[in-house]
């Protein structure tokens, strides 16, 4: 049952029919959501990067690596820190923390402006690889998104992989959180930070949440941990002491969500405004191949995988126009599409022998896909 129900039926049972939930307590209610998998059977992903303004600013200039930076504005400005890198946060340095104060804490601190251009190309990039693995993908915001992959695939893998090729293709860390929901998930990526990731399994729910502050619950800010912790409620333990009724006569809808929160319970569905556009897969070698005839030795098994991906989406392969990456041994990279040819292993293999003989180099990674030719113009920006 979603919280607005409970919140219905504990108003209507201990209440009476005249209580009217205040505007402020809806303004924190989820909406009712759509049927979805069995909780036990949702595997959800968080992906959260680390420091992710730093991380690509230190992938620019790798000087930056080990002294502490930060972005945001000027201290003579009234200026704000966006984000800073861990060395910086060693000295106490945090986001939306004033610039003037950051300087105290760390006077060698390397501020920078900040591009926003960049950080969006970035960010797009790590998208198109999400997008790779998800049934539903939901953007939170520029350096943040849930996967909801397939139930039937290992996720604590997926997650590596993901990592793995964020890693090596764009130059920065991300973090992974693998749960049944979004709730449980957001909590686990930040559990093994930097570069790291966590999982909650549908057996180990109870005991993970158990001891989990409340003020670590997304949407419970200083002003609600407050007042949470003038009647004792400091974890998720202690609000399961209370009643339903109570934490509801007490907190209003909010009591309606900690009780759930409290559980691990979270019914939303991933809001999936990001239209996928291509499906592809890629495999990076232990050992460089060499030579067009050890590149095509790869293209079945790039195939099968691929074949499975497409068929799990519900395209068509002849609605797809294919496309090729290799990446060399020397990190550059070349793609290759074609509209015209046909998206099945001997089109591929085409592709592939155009594309290798751009460079006459070692291979570290080839990738096959296909993407829908044809997208909406009224398509809006991501930002």
């Amino acid at each position: 049952m979603s919280s607005d129900r409970i919140v219905s039926a504990v108003a209507e049972g201990a209440f009476g029919q005249g209580y009217t939930a205040s505007a402020a307590d809806a303004a924190v209610l989820p909406e009712p959501q759509a049927e979805q998998l069995p909780a036990q059977k949702r595997k959800v992903i968080h992906i959260d990067c680390d420091c992710f303004f730093a991380s690509v600013e230190m992938r620019e200039n790798p000087a930056l690596r080990d002294v502490p930076i930060a972005i945001g504005g000027a201290a003579d400005r009234c200026g704000v820190i966006a984000t800073c890198n861990y060395p910086a946060r060693t000295f106490g340095v945090r986001s939306a923390m004033a610039t003037a104060q950051a300087k105290k804490l760390c006077p060698h601190l390397q501020l920078l402006p900040g591009r926003m251009a960049l950080y969006r190309e970035v960010s797009a990039q790590l998208m198109d690889i999400l997008a790779q693995y998800a049934l539903q993908l939901e953007q939170v915001s520029v350096d943040e998104a849930y996967l909801e992959i397939d139930p039937e695939l290992n996720a604590t893998a997926i997650a590596e992989e993901i990592r793995q090729r964020v890693r090596e293709e764009l130059g920065i860390t991300v973090s992974a959180g693998i749960a049944p929901n979004k709730f449980l998930a957001k909590i686990a990526s930040d559990w093994n930070k930097p570069d790291g990731q966590w999982v909650v399994k549908p057996s180990q729910v109870d005991e993970f949440v158990s001891g989990l502050a409340l003020k670590k619950i997304p949407g419970i800010g200083p002003a609600m941990e407050k007042k949470l912790t003038l009647y004792k409620l400091h974890t998720c333990a202690d609000v399961r002491q209370w009643p339903l009724v109570e934490l509801v006569r007490t907190f209003g809808r909010t009591g309606a969500i900690l009780y759930e929160r409290a559980q691990g319970i979270d019914h939303r569905l991933l809001n999936n405004e990001r239209l996928r556009k291509s499906i592809s897969v890629e495999r990076t070698y232990a050992q460089d191949l060499n030579g067009e005839y050890e590149c095509l030795q790869q293209i079945p098994e790039l195939w099968e995988r691929w074949q499975e991906r497409v068929e799990r989406s519900g395209w068509r392969t002849s609605a797809l126009a294919p496309f090729v990456k290799v990446k060399f041994a020397d990190f550059t990279q070349t793609t290759l599409a074609d509209s015209h040819e046909e998206a099945n292993g001997e089109g591929f293999a085409r592709l592939l022998q155009l594309a290798l003989r751009r460079e006459n180099k070692a291979v570290r990674l080839l990738g096959i896909g296909g993407r829908l030719p044809e997208t909406d113009p009224n398509q809006m920006s991501l930002f």
